[in-house]
């Protein structure tokens, strides 16, 4: 190093660290003939490119028990971090939408709506996505999407639809990550129009409401009935939604339907202090 960074030469920079020349010149014993080790070495650097995703562990479990070696697990360690072998896990951090508004409390109807997605499949093996939204004051179920796939446009098209049906927007929308929700569709179709909540990532505590809805419905709709069609499924999930606004009594309703606390409710939502009011 100090050779390549202050020029000096080799005899005054041992002399600097204090190492023998002699020390210096040797090279290490794996880039030697003699090594010890160099057909073990050339074994792992083959079983690394055959299985780029095992580590060492796998290595030395495929020796001993596949090859019937006898080989220390620490040897195998090293070796493979010497030959630089290691598997580098890559974890992407997730992109987070930024919110336009701060959180709010649901305190009266149409204050706060939260929207996520559930996956399920058909008996083909085909994927069905489904939109759901519910209002947090009222539990009422807003949103009824099952299609193959759902992208940021399609969600828009729906929302315009749930708007209209419910005399406009909500204060503010509450949401995930997802792809969808942080489309620059939704966030153009949303501005000027309703607050964007955005939870962290790897927080679905933090949209509770949505997520036990969802809860719900997959333990007593998806998981108890077989798919043959996309219709099928929009037509049995289409009825769960609407069971779920007229006949689920719900507890922290006083055991009213979401329809009829939704249409004896005379709360009013109380301005704080935030942008949104």
């Amino acid at each position: 190093m100090l050779k390549e960074t202050l020029s000096m030469s080799e005899r005054l920079a041992c002399k600097a660290v204090g190492l023998a020349r002699s020390t210096y010149r040797r090279l290490p014993l794996c880039q030697t003939p003699t090594d010890p080790d160099a057909e073990m070495r050339a074994w792992l650097r083959a079983y690394a490119t055959k299985h780029p995703c095992h580590g060492f562990r796998r290595a030395w479990a495929a020796l001993r028990f596949d090859e019937r070696r006898e080989v220390n697990k620490k040897r195998i360690h090293r070796l493979w971090r010497e030959e630089g072998l290691q598997v580098r896990v890559h974890s992407p951090r997730k992109r987070a939408g930024i919110s336009s508004v701060p959180p709010i409390i649901a305190d009266a109807p149409n204050v706060v709506w939260a929207i996520d997605f559930q996956f399920d499949s058909a008996i083909d093996g085909k994927a069905i996505k489904i939109a759901s939204m519910i209002d947090e004051h009222t539990r009422l179920s807003l949103l009824d999407m099952v299609e193959r796939s759902i992208t940021g446009e399609a969600l828009v098209e729906e929302l315009k639809k749930v708007f209209a049906a419910s005399g406009g927007p909500p204060k503010v929308l509450r949401m995930d990550n997802g792809p969808e929700m942080i489309s620059q569709a939704l966030q153009r179709f949303c501005a000027g129009k309703t607050g964007m909540v955005y939870i962290p990532p790897g927080c679905p505590w933090d949209n509770g409401y949505i997520e036990s809805f969802n809860n719900r419905l997959r333990k007593e709709c998806l998981n108890r009935n077989h798919w043959n069609t996309l219709l099928e499924a929009r037509v049995v999930i289409g009825d769960f939604k609407a069971e779920h606004n007229n006949r689920h009594r719900h507890s922290a309703l006083g055991y009213l339907t979401p329809a009829e606390y939704a249409a004896a409710c005379r709360c009013t939502h109380t301005p704080v202090a935030c942008g949104i009011n």
